[in-house]
């Protein structure tokens, strides 16, 4: 079992910086891959980044692509969000979520879920 907590959000004007944490507790984190997803109102949740237990692989989905840097520090339990050159529509809810194995782009396949932190882009 392992349960996350997000934090990091806030609001910021367009072209400027947030890095989102997720904090996990338990003794295998480095057996779960991580997912940071995010949900505006009115949109469905969509993937943002993932990342495998040993960091080695990574995904990005098209939009925040050479914007956002996902990273994880096994020994504190946490993984990062890095987002610069935030744009107005990156405005949303971010979730992290944490799964077994490879990771996934299906939001379905996560048993574990953080809070959320709202990140808002003014412009």
């Amino acid at each position: 079992q392992v349960h996350l907590v997000e934090s990091g959000g806030g609001l910021v004007q367009a072209g400027g910086s947030l890095r989102l944490s997720c904090a996990a507790s338990g003794r295998t984190f480095s057996s779960y891959a991580i997912g940071w997803f995010r949900q505006a109102p009115g949109i469905e949740r969509e993937v943002v980044s993932l990342i495998t237990g040993s960091g080695s692989s990574i995904y990005y989905r098209d939009s925040v692509k050479g914007r956002f840097t996902i990273s994880r520090d096994n020994d504190k339990n946490t993984v990062y969000l890095q987002m610069n050159s935030l744009k107005p529509e990156d405005t949303a809810v971010y979730y992290c979520a944490a799964r077994l194995g490879f990771y996934s782009g299906v939001s379905h396949d996560y048993a574990h879920w953080g809070q959320g932190t709202q990140v808002t882009v003014s412009s």
